[in-house]
């Protein structure tokens, strides 16, 4: 709801500037990719999944509380948007960390793209209500942020009531559980493989503005693009995540890669007004085949009390390439053109494709599993049971 009309309330309400609001925004973003780490930690330490998620959730969702309390005054603006992000970066990690413990490796795949599938319902529902709002309210802003507050605060009871605690790990010691989990060469190949993807992957925003600059569309049309994309995502989801269960995760992550690359082509290619439904489509297509795909694939990998850590590693050096990735088009679009920087783009992508599936072990899934499942060494187990440890328990290797 607030991402929906925040732009509007800070450039049209307050007078911001693109610039000062685009500053704010990156500024804040990129931060987050790096307190997922901090998240990451603090749940793998006494196994506080649930707890550390619930206090992101929270932090989200007073930062609603904060835009209201802000009026019009930028330091209070800064700082809700800056509890905001925060929060986002302290909860994703330990978030799909306790939904990888709470089933079987087998069945991550679609236990994910049913998370993403939700998630993104709500993205969609959430612009629509926030509209709604300002409509019946005749564009009372503080009414959008009340609302969003409430909605926040009753998913974080939610989650707090219903959702069960994944069981205490063990005491670790002092190491940061991330370096320990970059011991494991396989995930150290779905690393290089995700980062390796990430830098050649240009941004959303930039393939939209690509499609309604070659197209000439009208501006009102360009609010939505990101929904055709988002509703292919909804969509597919969940087929994708159950196909990745039973095939294996890497084939369905590269083709998600594709599909991305086919979104290029489609710009490149000659193919008139149908890009306008091609493009969001295959987008779609790109979310639903790696977001969650990725996360059933590395998380395997990792023994309970690493989870939150390890995957707070990936989600970090991901984020931080596909930054860099657009940073990079950015600086060819403006030195190059457009057409030239799409062209190297597809070009880095292909390569990029090529290199993981070298890298990817055509055995990852496997091999997931088969680290996730091996048993630790245990000191004159008193039964037979207590020498191999639950899949889900945290005190697996």
């Amino acid at each position: 709801m607030v991402t929906a009309v925040l732009p509007l309330y800070l450039v049209l309400g307050l007078g911001l500037s693109p610039l000062q609001f685009g500053f704010l925004d990156g500024m804040f973003n990129g931060a987050t990719a790096l307190v997922r780490l901090l998240g990451g930690r603090l749940a793998d330490r006494g196994g506080r999944h649930k707890r550390v998620a619930g206090a992101g959730y929270l932090l989200s969702a007073l930062s609603r509380l904060g835009l209201l309390l802000a009026g019009g005054a930028t330091a209070g603006i800064a700082a809700s948007l800056a509890a905001d992000r925060l929060g986002k970066g302290v909860r994703t990690a330990p978030r799909d960390a306790l939904i990888s413990l709470s089933g079987p490796p087998e069945t991550l795949g679609r236990a994910f793209g049913v998370h993403r599938a939700m998630d993104t319902t709500g993205a969609l529902l959430g612009p629509l209500a926030a509209f709604a709002v300002l409509w019946a309210t005749a564009d009372a802003y503080d009414a959008v942020f009340a609302v969003s507050f409430c909605t926040g605060l009753l998913g974080v009871l939610l989650l707090l009531l219903y959702v069960p605690a994944a069981a205490a790990a063990p005491p670790v010691r002092s190491t940061p559980l991330q370096y320990r989990a970059l011991r494991d060469p396989v995930f150290r190949r779905i690393l290089y493989a995700a980062c390796l993807l990430g830098a050649a992957t240009i941004g959303d925003s930039f393939l939209y503005l690509l499609l309604q600059r070659r197209l000439d569309l009208p501006p009102a049309l360009f609010p939505l693009l990101p929904l055709g994309a988002a509703a292919g995502y909804l969509l597919l989801a969940v087929p994708v995540g159950r196909i990745a269960d039973r095939t294996g995760r890497r084939l369905p992550f590269l083709a998600g890669h594709a599909a991305l690359l086919g979104a290029y082509a489609v710009l490149l290619l000659p193919v008139g007004r149908l890009a306008v439904a091609a493009v969001p489509a295959l987008l779609g297509a790109f979310y639903a085949s790696t977001d969650g795909v990725l996360m059933a694939l590395a998380g395997p990998v990792l023994p309970g009390h690493r989870r939150a850590g390890g995957l707070a590693v990936l989600q970090t050096g991901q984020a931080l390439a596909r930054l860099l990735g657009a940073a990079g088009f950015g600086a060819a679009w403006t030195f190059w053109g457009q057409g030239p920087a799409l062209w190297a783009a597809a070009l880095a992508l292909a390569g990029a494709l090529a290199a993981a599936w070298r890298i990817l072990p055509a055995s990852a899934s496997a091999s997931a599993s088969a680290s996730a499942s091996a048993p630790a060494p245990a000191p004159a187990p008193a039964s037979a049971s207590a020498a191999v440890p639950a899949l889900d328990s945290p005190e697996a290797p």
